[in-house]
């Protein structure tokens, strides 16, 4: 599993890693392991971005407000 796609699942399954994602994204994914590009398409909330690097089609890909404030 991509570590992209590990800290998305994680987002949606601990409500600690989502509350240290929305108070400072930046450390929250630097400190999962993200690259700076996985990165960048989460915080950009392009759909399209965060699913090309997953590999899949962005309509397989959940929507990411979710993971906003």
């Amino acid at each position: 599993m991509s570590k992209l796609l590990e800290y998305l699942n994680t987002l949606d399954k601990d409500s600690a890693a989502l509350a240290a994602h929305r108070s400072d994204p930046a450390t929250a994914m630097g400190s999962f392991g993200l690259t700076s590009e996985e990165q960048a398409a989460v915080i950009s909330g392009d759909k399209e971005a965060v699913a090309g690097l997953l590999g899949i089609s962005s309509e397989d890909l959940p929507a990411l407000d979710s993971i906003e404030y």
